[in-house]
């Protein structure tokens, strides 16, 4: 099969390496051109730049028998030559924990990825035909089941997790970089559903979009809305949530609400829906839908009342309490602690402990236009005060949000009562202003007590938004997750910080098998290492480590197992890294695959390799093999 397949290829002797790398692809193999290059130098017997068929048979060898795989061939085949259907379906159940299964699934598996004709029609499977599957997107540990919207979308919308972005705009840093209308359209291609638009006044009455008293690029509003227009339902049909910073003259507020009508259309939600007037609709009620979330005058049922009615030239002012040590959710905000890891901010905030600080507040006189207070109907903002005030106060269309050490601090000393205000109102939390270089903290202690609305800043890659993009991969991609029962609801006694009575505790098992082609480091000769990470709940969050494979990046070998008992599986995302070791500037990132614990397939699996900037590095892969009992 091998020299029908690449004899014509060498009628004219031997092939170079572009001719070798086009002959791989032919075959279907997918390969890194870098470890091709220094494979086809070493069996290159010549070192003439040109091979024979059996120098391009060896390369292929080297590629694709991969011994791990050829052990488990073996295991299963009767000769070593050829697997019977019976014993693919062997395979599957005992190994890859295929439950609901046929013969015909088995069949469709050798009709898929058989290559050789004869093989395929005598319903058997070759090593070629076996190898094809195990490095197919069948055998990956995420599982397919969760990669379409399978949760309940019925839901009001303070039950979902949503995927969300602060200071859209910006692809850099927050004082001197540029915005751009590609922070919107990558967010909302990556299924971001709350976009942030800082909103200011501009020349010849056009609203602009940039970070106010800093020194980033300008965009106009009209331009912002038209890019999300295009680009809102690409990734995700559920709706999106614009969150206005509005600090626009009423004027320019009523040319921002005209905008919004003339470029959404209807699909800008202007009403209430049938049957909620009183609560928060769901993401599927809400399909295909534009809401606006911005500072509100006055209740649901006046603006119903007005419907129908012109409002242009209408202005109401009213005062809002402002807490003046407090970082604010815009520019201007000012907080004492430096930038730093999640390491560095936990014990920032351990020291604010000892210190007792007396909040000041002043009043603010505040213009809105009802042009544009009227857009807003289920997502109002709304001042937070405290737990106790928005129990007794607080409308259900109303939302909150609060700066991330704030936050950090209500989840230390009221994590019930935070779970038990999220179960009810939408909660947006936002990184502290000093992050002037767009840096990001760890979005999942708020995932924690069901936050709803985690903002970060996507234009910087890293481990948080590593969290995010592996959080999200669940329910579809489509940036709502339905959140955990205990997170929902009224009668919860969930605290993060103690670990469940009634819980239901995932014990995992994690045999690291080998890497496939890692992103080569200098010379290939990387010392490979891999860091298997759970995080979640505090007494969920724990890591291991491998031993190190010197001077491979190929192919190293580790068969080593870890072993992970989870309290809180629901809530817990497992990360995989591999490394190059370093000892004078620290190890090097080679590359990462984060997913939900709960969204793993069991088996032999393949992990998909991720650089920081999230871009796939196939072939790059980890192969493992995963079980976990609860």
């Amino acid at each position: 099969w091998f020299l029908l397949m690449v004899r014509d290829d060498f009628k004219g002797g031997k092939i170079t390496l572009e001719k070798a790398l086009k002959l791989l692809e032919k075959l279907d193999i997918q390969c890194n051109t870098i470890h091709v290059k220094y494979i086809f130098k070493d069996n290159d017997r010549l070192q003439q730049g040109r091979i024979t068929i059996e120098e391009f048979r060896t390369i292929y060898r080297i590629i694709t028998y991969r011994e791990e795989i050829i052990e488990i061939f073996n295991t299963y085949s009767e000769n070593r030559k050829i697997l019977l259907e019976k014993n693919l379906i062997q395979f599957l159940m005992r190994e890859q924990y295929t439950l609901d299964f046929s013969e015909s699934i088995a069949s469709e598996i050798i009709q898929k990825y058989e290559p050789i004709e004869e093989v395929k029609q005598a319903h058997q499977m070759s090593f070629e035909g076996f190898r094809r599957y195990m490095d197919s997107s069948e055998c990956l540990i995420f599982n397919n089941e969760y990669g379409h919207v399978y949760q309940d979308m019925t839901h009001p919308l303070t039950d979902y997790f949503i995927s969300s972005s602060h200071n859209t705009y910006l692809i850099s840093d927050q004082l001197w970089g540029p915005s751009d209308l590609w922070g919107y359209v990558s967010a909302l291609v990556k299924g971001c559903r709350c976009l942030e638009i800082d909103c200011w006044d501009g020349s010849q009455n056009e609203p602009v979009v940039y970070h106010g008293y800093t020194f980033t690029s300008k965009l106009l509003f009209k331009t912002v809305i038209q890019a999300i227009h295009k680009y809102a339902f690409l990734a995700s049909e559920y709706p999106v949530v614009l969150s206005l910073e509005n600090h626009c003259s009423p004027s320019q507020q009523e040319v921002m609400a005209d905008s919004l009508l003339a470029t959404f259309g209807d699909a800008l939600l202007s009403y209430t829906l049938d049957n909620f007037s009183d609560r928060l609709p769901s993401p599927e009620a809400l399909k295909f839908k534009i809401l606006v979330r911005n500072k509100k005058i006055g209740t649901l049922r006046e603006t119903l009342e007005r419907r129908g009615s012109d409002v242009h030239g209408q202005v109401e002012e009213y005062e809002e309490e402002e807490e003046v040590e407090e970082e604010e959710d815009g520019s201007g905000a000012k907080e004492p602690e430096p930038v730093g890891d999640f390491r560095d901010d936990l014990e920032k905030e351990e020291q604010s402990k000892r210190v007792v600080r007396i909040p000041l507040f002043r009043k603010k006189k505040i213009k809105i236009s009802m042009a544009l207070s009227d857009l807003v109907i289920y997502t109002k903002v709304e001042k937070f005060k405290s737990f106790h005030h928005s129990n007794l106060y607080q409308q259900f269309n109303e939302s909150n949000s609060i700066g991330e050490s704030q936050a950090r601090k209500l989840t230390k000393l009221a994590a019930r009562e935070f779970i038990l205000h999220t179960r009810k109102f939408i909660t947006r939390i936002y990184p502290k202003a000093i992050r002037a270089d767009s840096s990001n903290f760890n979005p999942q202690e708020f995932w924690n007590v069901g936050c709803q609305m985690v903002a970060l800043n996507f234009q910087t890659p890293g481990l948080p938004m590593d969290l995010q993009n592996g959080k999200f991969l669940d329910n579809g991609c489509s940036g709502y997750i339905l959140k955990p029962r205990f997170l929902r609801d009224k009668k919860t006694k969930f605290n993060p910080h103690k670990v469940p009575i009634d819980g239901n505790p995932l014990t995992l098992t994690i045999r690291l098998i080998s890497g496939i082609q890692l992103p080569p480091s200098y010379q290939n000769k990387a010392d490979t290492l891999v860091i298997v990470e759970i995080f979640g709940v505090p007494n969920d969050q724990m890591k291991q480590q491998s031993r190190v494979i010197k001077k491979n990046a190929f192919n190293p070998r580790w068969n080593e197992t870890f072993t992970f008992v989870i309290q809180v599986p629901e809530l817990a995302l497992i990360r995989f890294v591999a490394e190059n070791q370093g000892f004078i500037a620290g190890n090097e990132f080679l590359g990462q695959y984060t997913l939900p614990v709960l969204c793993m397939n069991r088996g032999y699996r393949r992990v998909p390799l991720f650089s920081k900037l999230g871009e796939s590095l196939e072939p790059a892969s980890l192969f493992i093999y995963v079980w976990y009992i609860r």
